[in-house]
């Protein structure tokens, strides 16, 4: 295995969705309409502020990919997030006070993780983490924000090991699908010692 890594600018990424989306239902087997739209969320966030996104492939084929980008209000997960953290922090769910400590603390100057996902094949050998850190690199922004499963997961114990911390916990994006964990991170986010990993 010889991964290589390479950025992709936002007309490059828009070019590969449809690879990369077959990452994506590779890596999480999500229920068929999750993947419908999926590609239309995706060609939104290449026009986002900050835009970042790195891939890993190996031989010809994309074995993983991150991206994310600054995230602000206006933005579905964004807002979703801060509604919910100020509700936890006593500002009421409908109406979230952009202002209270907890959203701007985690949420005012965020970068936005907003996919990382890796074929199963290649998982467990590092591509996943070294995605992480390489979009996450160099970056302005003060902390680093992200959802995924609210369950001990290869992926979640990565975020941990890298710096990141729940936030939320047991959170319906919609209200139908699984729990999520929203976690955050400051930046730069800990690399962790050969020992550590």
């Amino acid at each position: 295995m010889r991964v290589s890594y390479s950025e992709l600018g936002s007309r490059e990424f828009r070019a590969a969705i449809g690879e990369l989306v077959g990452v994506y239902a590779a890596a999480m087997n999500p229920p068929e309409r999750l993947i419908g739209g999926r590609e239309a969320i995706m060609d939104r966030h290449a026009a986002s502020p900050g835009f970042r996104c790195l891939t890993a492939v190996d031989d010809g084929v994309v074995a993983g990919f991150c991206y994310g980008f600054h995230g602000e209000s206006g933005q579905w997960w964004h807002d979703m997030v801060a509604s919910a953290l100020a509700s936890r922090s006593g500002a009421g769910y409908a109406a979230p006070a952009p202002d209270s400590p907890e959203v701007v603390a985690w949420l005012e100057d965020s970068f936005e993780i907003a996919e990382l996902h890796v074929l199963p094949a290649y998982q467990g050998v590092g591509i996943g983490r070294t995605l992480l850190l390489s979009v996450s690199d160099d970056r302005d922004e003060r902390t680093a924000v992200l959802s995924t499963a609210d369950a001990d997961t290869r992926a979640r114990r990565l975020y941990r090991g890298v710096g990141f911390t729940d936030l939320l916990t047991g959170f319906r994006f919609s209200g139908s699908e699984p729990p999520y964990a929203v976690m955050g991170a400051l930046l730069p986010l800990k690399v962790a010692r050969p020992s550590e990993e």
